[in-house]
C-alpha cells in the first residue's frame, strides 16, 4: 500500500509538487487569519452578578441578595459551583458552568432565574449581569489626564469632575463601538451631580420633610405631550416643557405653602452642582486620574482589539478640548507581540540549525533542501489547520513546535535515497538516466518508508495523553497537542508523496558515494565503541539498568509546579491597608507608595485603581489598591542584565517604608489567572469553611501561622473578614409607639440625609445627571447633626433623632464570602525559591497536625496547585496507556514481541538524559516538562525502529547476527545521529532564550535536548548491546548445525 503511494507520487511527480504549492499558499493566506495571543486563554465559563445595594452592610447584603441569588441559581444544568463576596454597598456572584458550556446560553440561563428572584429582593436593588468578557478580559488601560496648566474656556482650571464627565460622555461611548470590545469601565475623578442640600433646622421651622422635598423636585421637572390639533390641513403637536435648565430653575420649586405663602426649594435648601459619594479612585504617578479600562468581547483576537482601541484613541484624543490628553498606560498587545516574537525568534533559529545540520550530515545540496523544505510546507499545513480549529497562535501551542520532528522522516527517506543513488552509480560506473533514478528512488523510499511513518506515528500518539487533560490544564496544553500533531501529521503526508518525488526529480547528476569528512570522523569514533558494547555487553546492559533505577530516584526527589510563571516584564502590586481606611486617606497613601516606586530608574510609570470600578468586575473596598508598575525596555535600564527577583526584592523593601500597607507582588496577567483559577490572587489558597464569622477569623489565622512558617512561604496572609467600622443607628421601639412612629420613618430620614435619595435628572443635550437631595457635606460628617436629625411626628412638630433611637460605634465584618453556598475565609500564600508541590504537602501535614477545627468547619486547598494535582493524577492514568498502544505499534511492525521490548527500552534510557538535564540546571518538575518527556518517549522509540529495522533486513539477507548488528549500526549512523542532531538542535534556541514568555518554554526544551543526547547515545551502544543478547542464544543453536560458521558467533555463542 504505502509503496504504491510512493510510487504514484514519482509518476505523477508535478501534480504532487502543484498541490504543495497550492497548499502553501492557502497557508499563507490563512496566516493572515490566525489570531495571536500571548497565552492560551483558560477561562472558565462564568457568569458574573453584580448587585449595588448602597447603604447595605455585609451581613444585609449577604443576608438579603447574595443568599436568594445563590438558592435562585442552585441547580442549573451544566452549573460548576457558585462563588460569592458581599461587602459594603455590594453583593457579587460568580456562577462558575462547565467547560463546553455555551457563554450566551449560560447568561440566559442565569438571567431567567434572575427574573424569579427579583420580586424577593429589596425595592431598589437591580442585579446585573456582568461583562460578556473572560477573566484575561483586561486588555487595555488609559488614563484621561490634563496637562500642566491647561485651562478652561472660562480660566478654570480641569477638576476631577471635569475629567470624568469628559470620559464619561466623550471617551467612553467612541471606544465602546470598537468591534471586539464588550465594555468600557471608568474609575477615579467625580461623577456630577446636582445636590439639593435640605438645612434640617428650616426644615424644621417650615414643617417639611424630606419626602416633600423629593416629591416637589420630581413632581416639577418633567416634559408632558399632549396629543396633536389639526388646523387648515396641518397637524400641530402640542408639548408642555417643562424641564428644569439649571439649579436657578430647581430653587425656584415650590414644596408647600404656609397661610397662602409659597415656600421654595431654596428657602429650605441650598442648590449646587456636587459629585457622588465615590467607591473608587484611580491615580497614576503621584496624583488622581481618570482611569478606564477596555474588556474584550469573549473570543475575539487581543492582539487585533487592542490595536483597534489604540488606533480609535487617537481618534478621540482629537475630540477632547485642548489640554486634555486620553493616555495609554497598559497594553496587551506589546506584551502579545513581545512573546510571539521570542516564539518567532526559537522557531526561526531552530529551523535554520536544523538546515545547517543537513547540509554538514547529508553533503548533497539539493538533498539537504527538499529536506529542509520540508519544514516551512508543514508549518504552512499547520497554520491552515489552527485557523480551521480556531487555535490561537501563542506561547503554548506554537511553544512546542520542534522542526527537527518535523524533518525527522523526510531525512531517513533523503539519506537512504541518497546512499542508493551512490552504491548504484558506483556499480554501474555511470550516472543514473531517468527510469533507473525513478525506480531506484520509490525502492529506496519503500524500503524506509515504514519505520519513519511508524515512526511519526508514535510521536503523534505520544501527544495523545494530552487531549485528556480537562479544565484549566486542558485548556493550557490542548493547543500544543493540537499544533504538533497537526504539523507531525503535515510532515507524514508529505514524507510520503513530496519527498520522494522531489528527490526523483531533483537529485540528477553525481551522488557522491563516499561520506563526508564529518561522517567520516564519526564512524571512525564508533566503530571501537560498538565492539567493544558487543563485547562487554553485560557491562552496558549492567550500566544502562543503574543509570535508569538512579533517575528514578533523582526523579522522585525533584520539585514540581504548574506552569513556570511567564515574566510579563510589568509589575502588579496589591497594596492592602486596615479594613475602614477612607477613600481620601487610602489615595493619600497610595501617591506616597507611587513617589516611592518612582525612584526606581527602571520603572517607566506607576498607575493604581484603588477600589471598585464603575462596573463591579472587581468588588474591593477602597482599603485596597492593585498597582501596577510599567517598567521600560530593558535597554533603557541602568544594568540590563539585572535579574526581575533582584528588582523585585528590591522594590519591596522600598515599599515597607511606606507605613501602613501590606504589599503582594505579581503580575498583571499572573494575577487574573490565579484569580480565574482558583478565585484567588495567589498560588496557594487554602480555604476554611464553617458558619460563624468569628470562628472563621480565628481558625484562619491559626492556618496562617502555620503557613507562614514553612520555609518559601511569602505575602502570607488572611481575606480581610472582620475590622470595619460602623455607626450604628439602633431605633428604640417603645419610645417609637409612643409618639406614634414606624421605624421606617427614622430609616427614611436617616438614609435620605446622609446617604441621599435621587429625585430626577437634569439633561444638557445627550448628557444626563442625577439630581440628589442630602445633607451638605460638612454636616454630613458632623456626629452632632445625625444626633439632632429632626423626625417628623404624624401630629406635627418633630423630635431630634437621640430621643427615638441609641447612636453607637461598632465593628462589624468587612467582607462575607462564601462557595458553593457555604461561608469561607481564605488564607492565601505564595511560593518563593521552592517548588508547589513539596510546599503543599508540607502545609497539609502542619495543618492537620497542628491546627485544632471546632465542629462543621473543614479545611479545602485551591490556587493553581489544583491543577497540578488534576493534571498529574490524569496523566498517570493516560500515559501508561499511550505507551501500551506504542508498544503495540511495535509488535505490529516487527511481528515480534522481543524485538518491540528492544525498541522500547529506549524509553527509559532517553528519560535520564532528560531528567538528568532538569536537575543540572535546577529546574523544577512542570507540567511542560512532562509534554517535553511525552515527546521524549517517541523520538527515543523513532531511533530505535530505524535501526532494528535494517538490522533486521539484513539478517533476512541471510547475514549471521554478528556481522548484521555491525553493518546494520555502522550503515544507520548517519540517519540516528541526525534524526537526534536536527530533534535536539530545534530547540537549543528554546532551551537558551531569555525573551518574554521563555519561562514556559524552557523545561520543555531542556527535557529534549537532554534525553536526545542519552537516547542517541543509548539506540547507537547499548541496543546492539540489547539485542545480540536477546538473540544470541537462538543464534548460537542454529550455528552448531551449520558448517561455515564465522568464528566470531561461534566464540559469541
Amino acid at each position: 500500500m504505502l509503496e504504491k503511494i510512493v510510487e504514484l507520487s514519482i509518476r505523477q511527480r508535478f501534480a504532487v509538487l502543484a498541490a504543495v504549492l497550492i497548499c502553501a499558499a492557502v497557508g499563507i493566506y490563512s496566516f493572515g487569519r490566525l489570531k495571536i495571543d500571548a497565552v492560551p486563554d483558560i477561562t472558565n465559563v462564568q457568569v458574573q452578578i453584580n448587585t449595588s445595594a448602597p447603604g447595605f452592610s455585609p451581613l444585609e447584603a449577604e443576608q438579603r441578595i447574595t443568599y436568594p441569588v445563590e438558592t435562585a441559581i442552585a441547580g442549573l444544568p451544566g452549573l460548576s459551583y457558585t462563588r460569592s463576596v458581599s461587602r459594603y454597598g455590594l453583593s457579587q456572584v460568580t456562577v462558575v458552568f462547565e467547560d463546553g458550556t455555551d457563554i450566551y446560553f449560560a447568561r440566559q440561563l442565569v438571567n431567567e432565574r434572575l427574573q424569579g428572584v427579583r420580586s424577593t429582593l429589596p425595592e431598589a436593588v437591580e442585579p446585573e449581569l456582568g461583562p460578556i468578557a473572560t477573566g484575561l478580559g483586561e486588555i487595555f488601560m488609559y488614563t484621561v489626564e490634563a496637562e500642566q496648566g491647561a485651562i478652561k474656556p472660562d480660566g478654570s482650571p480641569y477638576t476631577a469632575q471635569d475629567l470624568r464627565t469628559l470620559h464619561d460622555w466623550v471617551v467612553r461611548p467612541q471606544l465602546r463601538t470598537v468591534p471586539g470590545v464588550t465594555e468600557v469601565n471608568s474609575i477615579g475623578g467625580y461623577r456630577k451631580e446636582y445636590v439639593v442640600a435640605p438645612l434640617p433646622e428650616r426644615m424644621a421651622g417650615f414643617g417639611l420633610t424630606v419626602e416633600d422635598v423629593i416629591d416637589a423636585l420630581e413632581n416639577n421637572n418633567a416634559n408632558v405631550g399632549a396629543g396633536y390639533v389639526e388646523r387648515s390641513g396641518s397637524q400641530y403637536l402640542i408639548r408642555v416643557p417643562g424641564q428644569a435648565e439649571g439649579e436657578r430653575d430647581l430653587s425656584g420649586i415650590i414644596v408647600d405653602y404656609r397661610d397662602g405663602v409659597p415656600i421654595r426649594i431654596a428657602d429650605v435648601a441650598d442648590v449646587e452642582i456636587g459629585s457622588e459619594i465615590r467607591n473608587g479612585a484611580a491615580t497614576k504617578d503621584g496624583r488622581e486620574v481618570v482611569l478606564g479600562t477596555i474588556y474584550m468581547l469573549v473570543g475575539e483576537n487581543a492582539r487585533d482589539v487592542s490595536i483597534a482601541v489604540a488606533e480609535r484613541l487617537e481618534e478621540v484624543n482629537r475630540s477632547l478640548p485642548g489640554g486634555v490628553v486620553a493616555n495609554t498606560v497598559y497594553d496587551r498587545s506589546e506584551l502579545v507581540e513581545a512573546t510571539v516574537s521570542t516564539v518567532e525568534k526559537n522557531l526561526a533559529e531552530g529551523a535554520l540549525l536544523v538546515i545547517v545540520v543537513l547540509f554538514v550530515l547529508l553533503g548533497n545540496f539539493r538533498a539537504a533542501l527538499i529536506t529542509a523544505a520540508v519544514i516551512p510546507l508543514s508549518f504552512l499545513l499547520m497554520i491552515t489547520g489552527m485557523v480551521e480549529n480556531n487555535v490561537s497562535g501563542n506561547l503554548m501551542s506554537l511553544g512546542a513546535l520542534d522542526f527537527g520532528l518535523i524533518v525527522d522522516g523526510a531525512v531517513i527517506i533523503v539519506e537512504n535515497c541518497l546512499r542508493r543513488f551512490g552504491e548504484a552509480q558506483h556499480s554501474l560506473g555511470r550516472l543514473l538516466n531517468r527510469d533507473e533514478r525513478f525506480k531506484l528512488a520509490a525502492r529506496a523510499s519503500a524500503e524506509v518508508i515504514k519505520p519513519s511513518l511508524f515512526g511519526i506515528l508514535i510521536i503523534t500518539i505520544v501527544y495523545v495523553p494530552i487531549f485528556a487533560l480537562e479544565g484549566v490544564e486542558g485548556k493550557t496544553f490542548h493547543p500544543m497537542a493540537i499544533t504538533v500533531v497537526m504539523a507531525l501529521t503535515a510532515a507524514m503526508v508529505l514524507s510520503l508523496t513530496f519527498v520522494p518525488a522531489a528527490v526523483a526529480t531533483f537529485v540528477t547528476g553525481k551522488v557522491d558515494e563516499k561520506e563526508t569528512r564529518v561522517m567520516r570522523a564519526a564512524k571512525s569514533g564508533y566503530q571501537p565503541m560498538l565492539d567493544f558494547a558487543l563485547r562487554s555487553r553485560k557491562v552496558v546492559l549492567a550500566g544502562a539498568v543503574a543509570l535508569v533505577v538512579l533517575t528514578g530516584f533523582g526523579a522522585s526527589r525533584m520539585g514540581s509546579e504548574f506552569i513556570p510563571n511567564l515574566d510579563e516584564g510589568d509589575i502588579a502590586l496589591h497594596a492592602l491597608r486596615i479594613p475602614g481606611t477612607s477613600l481620601s486617606q487610602a489615595v493619600a497613601m497610595q501617591t506616597a507608595l507611587e513617589n516611592r516606586i518612582r525612584t526606581f530608574p527602571e520603572v517607566d510609570q506607576v498607575f493604581a485603581k484603588i477600589g471598585t470600578a464603575d462596573v463591579a468586575t472587581d468588588p474591593v473596598p477602597p482599603s485596597v489598591a492593585d498597582t501596577f508598575v510599567i517598567m521600560k525596555p530593558r535597554e533603557d535600564w541602568p544594568n540590563p542584565r539585572k535579574p526581575k527577583e533582584q528588582l523585585v526584592a528590591e522594590m519591596n523593601e522600598a515599599v515597607q517604608q511606606v507605613p501602613g500597607s501590606r504589599y503582594e507582588f505579581l503580575q498583571p496577567i499572573q494575577m487574573r489567572f490565579n484569580e480565574l483559577i482558583a478565585g484567588v490572587r495567589s498560588d496557594v489558597a487554602i480555604k476554611v469553611f464553617g458558619d460563624d464569622l468569628d470562628q472563621l477569623a480565628a481558625v484562619a489565622a491559626e492556618v496562617e501561622g502555620v503557613v507562614s512558617s514553612i520555609e518559601g512561604s511569602q505575602d502570607a496572609q488572611t481575606e480581610q473578614v472582620t475590622g470595619l467600622p460602623f455607626i450604628q443607628v439602633l431605633p428604640d421601639r417603645v419610645r417609637l409607639t409612643q409618639l406614634g412612629l414606624n421605624v421606617d420613618d427614622v430609616q427614611t430620614v436617616v438614609s435620605t440625609a446622609i446617604g441621599g435619595a435621587e429625585a430626577g435628572q437634569m439633561f444638557e443635550g445627550d448628557r444626563r445627571f442625577d439630581i440628589v437631595v442630602r445633607l451638605p457635606e460638612e454636616m454630613r460628617q458632623d456626629r452632632q447633626v445625625l444626633e439632632r436629625l429632626p423626625i417628623a411626628l404624624p401630629s406635627g412638630g418633630s423630635v431630634p433623632l437621640t430621643e427615638v433611637a441609641t447612636i453607637e460605634n461598632v465593628q462589624g465584618p468587612n467582607q462575607i464570602s462564601r462557595e458553593s453556598g457555604k461561608r469561607r475565609a481564605v488564607v492565601t500564600s505564595n511560593v518563593r525559591g521552592r517548588d508547589l508541590g513539596s510546599f503543599i504537602a508540607e502545609a497539609q501535614q502542619r495543618i492537620d497536625a497542628e491546627v485544632d477545627l471546632p465542629e462543621g468547619y473543614w479545611i479545602d486547598y485551591g490556587g493553581t496547585f489544583e491543577q497540578l494535582e488534576s493534571a498529574s493524577a490524569r496523566l498517570q492514568i493516560v500515559v501508561p496507556i499511550a505507551l501500551l498502544l506504542i508498544f503495540g505499534l511495535l509488535v505490529a511492525l516487527f511481528r515480534s514481541v522481543k524485538d518491540a521490548l528492544v525498541v522500547f527500552s529506549g524509553v527509559p534510557l532517553a528519560l535520564t538524559g532528560g531528567v538528568a538535564a532538569l536537575m543540572l540546571r535546577g529546574i523544577p518538575f512542570s507540567i511542560s516538562a512532562g509534554v517535553g518527556f511525552i515527546a521524549l518517549s517517541g523520538i527515543a522509540v523513532l531511533n530505535g525502529v530505524v535501526m532494528l529495522t535494517f538490522i533486521r533486513q539484513l539478517m533476512d539477507e541471510g547475514k549471521p547476527l554478528e556481522i548484521a548488528i555491525k553493518e546494520g549500526a555502522m550503515a544507520r549512523l548517519r540517519p540516528v545521529l541526525m534524526t537526534a542532531l536536527v530533534a535536539s538542535l530545534g530547540f537549543v534556541p528554546m532551551a537558551l532564550n531569555v525573551g518574554l514568555g521563555s519561562e514556559v518554554q524552557r523545561p520543555l526544551a531542556t527535557v529534549v535536548i537532554g534525553g536526545i543526547v542519552s537516547a542517541t547515545a543509548l539506540t547507537l551502544l547499548v541496543l546492539p548491546a540489547l539485542y545480540r543478547a536477546v538473540r544470541g542464544d537462538r543464534a548460537a543453536m542454529s550455528a552448531a548445525d551449520d558448517t561455515e560458521t564465522p568464528p566470531s558467533i561461534q566464540t559469541a555463542g
